[in-house]
C-alpha cells in the first residue's frame, strides 16, 4: 500500500495522514469547497476538491470519491470516522473496484449496523443482553406486552442508527403509546426506518466500551476498556482509559466478551464493542461500532500503540505483530472534545472566526487538532475543533495535567466546551470515579460554570495586582 485516500476532514483527517507519513505512504485529501485551506489540505501529498460546502455534495458522495481514487491509483481508502465510515454499501464498492477498504468487511458493518441484527449475531456466544425483545416492532400493543414481562422503567431504541436519536425512556405505562409514537416518528425521519424495540432501561448506567482489533489470519485482541460515562444528549464529550471502577477480572471478563463479539460477525481491522454497566458492576451488550472511534487516543496512550497503523497494516494482509499478553496498560489518560458549543447556553453550536487559537503542549499533553488560527468555523458539519487528551502515571496525575491544559488552550472568536471541560475535571463525583450517564443531567448547571470562571478571573486580576506591587518594589536605576 503505497498511496491512500483519506474520505474525511479535520482532526481526524490530519491524525491518519500523521501515521501515514510515519509508514512512508503517500496521502491524498478529499475537501469542500469551505475547506479548501483546511489543516488536512495543506498536509497531503495530494488534495482534491470534491465539490460544495453541504456534506451530502462532497464527503458523503461515495462514487466521486472512489472514481478520484481509481484515477489517483490510489492503493487504499480510509474513512475516518462518521461520514462514510459504516457506510456498509460505500465499503462494498471500495473493495468491487479494486481497492482496499481500511476498515472491517462490509457484512460486518453491514450487521452491527442494526441492532437488532447485531443482538441476534451475539446471542449464540454467551454475551449477556439487557432483558427485552430481539425484534423490532412497530405496535403498541406489544410494545405493551414486553414492558409489562421485563417491568418499567423500560427504554424505547431505534434498530437503525444511533446518536441518542428515535431513543425514549418510559417510566409508566400510561406514557408508553406516546413515547412510541415519537420514537417511531423520529426514527423514520432520521434513519428512514421507524422500527424500533423495546427493553429494561438500566438505571445509573456506566457506558464503558472495550477497544478490540482483528487481523485475517484469526487473531482478535482487545486493547481494553474506555470509561466514557460524562454525555450530553447521548453524545460522549470526556473518556478515559481505564475505567476507575473495572478490577482485573471484570476487566478480563469485558475484554473476553468483545473478542466474541468480534469473532460472532468475522471482523477484521480497529472496532469497538459498547457495554452497560448497571450499578451492581454487572455489563451487557449494547452496540459495536465498526470504526476508529474518536476517543481512541487515549487507548494508544495507555497501551503505547498506534491503531491506524495497525488498521494499515491489518488492510493490507499483515498478521498483527503482538499477542494478548504483550498488552499493558500504563498510566491513564483523559479526554475531552473540545466542540464549538456554548456551554451556557445549551450546548449550541457557536458559529465565528478563530481570532485567537493557540494549543497547549508539554509532555504528557496530545491535541488531535483540525484548524488553525484565522479559520472560520463551518456551519455544515460535526462542530468538534480538537481533542484534548492528556496522560500521566495516575489518574489524579492525568486530571490534574488536563486541567492546566485547559487553562493553556488559548480560544478567541468562539464559545468552546473548555469551560465545561474545566467543570467536569474539577468536580468530585468525576474525580471520586462516583458518577453515570446522568453526570451533566444531574451535575451540570450554567450558573455553576460562571460563578467557576468569576473566581478564576477574580484569582487572575489579585495575581496581575500583586505582580504590579512587587514590580513597584524594583528600584529603577538611573540610566548613565
Amino acid at each position: 500500500m503505497k498511496k491512500i485516500l483519506i474520505a474525511n476532514r479535520g482532526e481526524i483527517a490530519v491524525r491518519v495522514m500523521k501515521t501515514a507519513k510515519k509508514m512512508g505512504i503517500r496521502t491524498v485529501a478529499v475537501y469542500s469547497t469551505v475547506d479548501r485551506n483546511a489543516p488536512h489540505v495543506q498536509m497531503a501529498d495530494e488534495a482534491v476538491c470534491i465539490g460544495e460546502a453541504p456534506s451530502n455534495q462532497s464527503y458523503l458522495k461515495g462514487d466521486r470519491i472512489i472514481e478520484l481514487a481509481k484515477k489517483l491509483n490510489v492503493d487504499g481508502i480510509h474513512p475516518g470516522y462518521g461520514f462514510l465510515s459504516e457506510n456498509a454499501e460505500f465499503a462494498e464498492a471500495v473493495e468491487k473496484n479494486g481497492l482496499i477498504f481500511i476498515g472491517p468487511k462490509s457484512k460486518a458493518i453491514r450487521m452491527m449496523g442494526s441492532k437488532l441484527a447485531a443482538k441476534e449475531a451475539v446471542k449464540a456466544y454467551g454475551i449477556p443482553m439487557v432483558p427485552g425483545i430481539d425484534e423490532a416492532i412497530t405496535d403498541v400493543a406489544t410494545a405493551r406486552e414486553i414492558a409489562n414481562e421485563v417491568g418499567y422503567p423500560i427504554l424505547i431504541k431505534a434498530s437503525a442508527g444511533g446518536g441518542g436519536k428515535g431513543m425514549r425512556i418510559v417510566e409508566k405505562e400510561s406514557d408508553l403509546e406516546s413515547g412510541m409514537q415519537r420514537a417511531i416518528s423520529e426514527a423514520t425521519s432520521a434513519f428512514g426506518d421507524g422500527s424500533v424495540f423495546v427493553e429494561k432501561y438500566v438505571a445509573s448506567p456506566r457506558h464503558i466500551e472495550v477497544q478490540v482489533m482483528a487481523d485475517t489470519h484469526g487473531n482478535i485482541l482487545h486493547f481494553f476498556e474506555r470509561e466514557c460515562s460524562v454525555q450530553r444528549r447521548h453524545q460522549k464529550v470526556v473518556e478515559e482509559a481505564p475505567s476507575s471502577i473495572l478490577t482485573p477480572k471484570l476487566r478480563d471478563e469485558m475484554g473476553m466478551a468483545a473478542v466474541k463479539v468480534a469473532q460472532a460477525c468475522d471482523y477484521v481491522g480497529a472496532g469497538t464493542v459498547e457495554f452497560l454497566m448497571d450499578a451492581d458492576h454487572n455489563f451487557y451488550f449494547l452496540e459495536m461500532n465498526t470504526r476508529l472511534q474518536v476517543e481512541h487516543p487515549v487507548t494508544e496512550m495507555i497501551t503505547g500503540m498506534d491503531l491506524v497503523e495497525l488498521q494499515i497494516r491489518v488492510a493490507r494482509g499483515e498478521e498483527l505483530p503482538m499477542k494478548q499478553e504483550d498488552l499493558k496498560i500504563h498510566g491513564h489518560a483523559v479526554e475531552l472534545r473540545v466542540y464549538a458549543e456554548d456551554p451556557l447556553n445549551d450546548f449550541l453550536p457557536s458559529v465565528g472566526r478563530l481570532e485567537t487559537y493557540q494549543l497547549p503542549a508539554g509532555e504528557g499533553i496530545r491535541v488531535d487538532n483540525g484548524f488553525t488560527e484565522g479559520m472560520d468555523i463551518p456551519i455544515y458539519y460535526d462542530p468538534m475543533l480538537s481533542k484534548l487528551i492528556a496522560y500521566g502515571k495516575t489518574r489524579e496525575e492525568a486530571i490534574e495535567l488536563m486541567l492546566n491544559s485547559i487553562k493553556a488552550y488559548k480560544i478567541k472568536g468562539v464559545e468552546t466546551t473548555l469551560s465545561f471541560g474545566s467543570f467536569v475535571f474539577s468536580h468530585e463525583a468525576f474525580r471520586s470515579g462516583d458518577f453515570d450517564t446522568h453526570f451533566v443531567k444531574t451535575h451540570y448547571a450554567p450558573e455553576v460554570v460562571k460563578q467557576q470562571q468569576a473566581k478564576e478571573m477574580e484569582v487572575a486580576a489579585l495575581v496581575a495586582f500583586h505582580s504590579y506591587l512587587e514590580d513597584q518594589k524594583i528600584v529603577q536605576l538611573p540610566k548613565n
